[in-house]
């Protein structure tokens, strides 16, 4: 886990520096495919983290407060709370296995004491509350402090009950299941601006929730068509709009992505932006399209602009030009030339997300080698850091690494971060 500025790293000019921090989980080579983490989500305010692994469990940390006595100690994540979201299930219908894998964790706006956030496997997804309980209530007129009933006969007095204190005690409750509303595997979710509704994505149809309502849903886009033989492009990832509640963008195979309003119309098959780049025909191959496809879309926090990300590059869009990015930047250009070695191992169809820093200033993403690149947008200097557990000490600054297109190692061994 590593993290930028503040905290013991040197910092030079505007520069963001990043340090690492720390490595939680097994640092053995050998570890179980059940305990691979799937997805991980921050909450708003940074305090929490949640990871959701192929074995269908929600691991949050928690961040330490600052200490005087350990100046260091802040930024540094323990432990919080461990539950199991999900188990493996089977469909008779359609004779199918449904993985317990976590696809995707998304954290609703705290309200109150208690934390809610939102888990789904390919099928199902579930509303869970966290809570913590530092009281125990004693005295109870009709039961012992063991829980068994009392004989009724034999009480002769009115206990108040009286709460005392306990050891801290974090509770996972599953407050909803929202279920049998998807036909394809689920890709995203994502919770509304106005804390009540969240969407669902599968490959084919958007659906929207409302928190409170667990037995129905409503199809929003349905780009299923009537002969699955003329499918030609799939939804790859959607998203709402930070601030306006009508709003949300998905993504597709084929490159482009479109923009709905929902004050339009009900049904959001008919998209009101359409955003896609025009293809240079000198640069056209066999691999254009699936290079195209992007894999992940992110508003900015401002809701000004939004990312996208395909294979070799990250995208800036802005919401009021659809012709073209106004941003591009290449992630991992020297792999062009390796197309074909990557079509060959299926590398070609690894997904990578991206993210914003808290002020949109900077845009993130992942690469091949456990290497991620950092995008500064103002001053437009790119670092290419690695997120590597071996030789690193605690508050130690990552040093820039520099990737050659005739280096050593081959592409068919390189795995996806």
């Amino acid at each position: 886990m590593a993290g930028a500025g503040g905290g013991g790293c040197p910092a030079g000019g505007n520069d963001l520096q990043w340090c690492f921090s720390q490595v939680k989980g097994a640092v053995d080579e050998d570890v179980a495919e059940a305990d691979v983490i799937s997805t991980v989500e921050f909450s708003h305010s940074g305090d929490l983290l949640a990871t959701g692994d192929k074995g269908g469990r929600v691991v949050i940390f928690q961040r330490e407060q600052e200490n005087k006595s350990r100046p260091h100690s802040r930024g540094e994540y323990n432990v919080y709370s461990t539950f199991q979201s999900h188990e493996p299930e089977f469909d008779y219908l359609k004779s199918l296995e449904i993985e317990e894998k976590i696809n995707k964790i998304r954290w609703l706006p705290q309200q109150g004491a208690a934390r809610f956030l939102l888990s789904t496997n390919d099928k199902t997804i579930k509303l869970w509350k966290i809570s913590e309980r530092d009281k125990r209530a004693e005295g109870y007129n009709l039961k012992d402090e063991d829980g068994r009933l009392r004989d009724p006969l034999r009480i002769t007095a009115l206990r108040v009950p009286i709460l005392k204190p306990m050891d801290l005690m974090v509770e996972a409750s599953p407050r909803r299941i929202f279920a049998n509303a998807h036909t394809y595997h689920i890709n995203s979710i994502s919770v509304n601006s106005d804390h009540e509704t969240y969407l669902s994505a599968d490959d084919l149809r958007i659906n929207l929730w409302h928190l409170e309502i667990t037995d129905r849903s409503f199809n929003i886009v349905d780009i299923k068509p009537a002969n699955m033989e003329e499918l030609t492009e799939v939804i790859t990832a959607a998203e709402f709009h930070p601030h306006q509640c009508n709003v949300l963008v998905y993504s597709s195979s084929k490159g482009t992505i479109r923009l709905c309003d929902m004050r339009s119309s009900a049904l959001c098959d008919r998209h009101s932006k359409f955003f896609e780049e025009p293809e240079d025909p000198s640069s056209r191959s066999f691999f254009s399209e699936i290079i195209s496809s992007v894999s992940d879309v992110k508003f900015s926090h401002s809701g000004r602009y939004m990312m996208t990300r395909d294979y070799l590059s990250v995208k800036v869009w802005d919401l009021n030009m659809e012709s073209r990015p106004v941003e591009t930047h290449q992630v991992h250009e020297y792999l062009r030339s390796k197309l074909c070695s990557l079509y060959e191992n299926d590398c070609i169809f690894d997904k990578f997300e991206c993210c914003w820093n808290g002020s949109d200033s900077a845009i993130m993403t992942g690469s091949y080698n456990n290497f991620f690149r950092m995008f500064d947008r103002t001053t437009w200097r790119d670092v290419t850091l690695e997120a590597s557990r071996e030789n690193s000490k605690p508050r130690a600054s990552l040093k820039p690494r520099r990737v050659c297109a005739g280096g050593k190692r081959k592409k068919d061994e390189d795995k996806a971060n």
